[in-house]
């Protein structure tokens, strides 16, 4: 049986790896005049291997954690 505490602890792993994303584009894409949307128009060339980084790092952990869940869940993992 899966430990609750264990896929509470990947699911704030989730949480830091997805706010380290966001925190990147923040550091390097401007944002358009309602402060919340990215203006992509106006960034300058993202480095494709720090962005495919993130992104890595991100879905490793969602299909992690979502192997625990069809796991427990018993869930098709279609």
């Amino acid at each position: 049986m899966l430990d609750k505490k264990q896929v509470e602890k990947e699911l704030d792993k989730l949480i830091d790896i997805r706010s380290d994303f966001l925190n990147f584009f923040d550091a390097n894409i401007p944002k358009k005049s309602n402060e919340i949307e990215f203006d992509f128009t106006q960034a300058p060339q993202l480095d494709a291997q720090k962005v495919y980084e993130h992104f890595f790092k991100l879905d490793y952990q969602a299909r992690k954690l979502r192997g625990y869940l069809v796991s427990q869940l018993g869930l098709s993992a279609n």
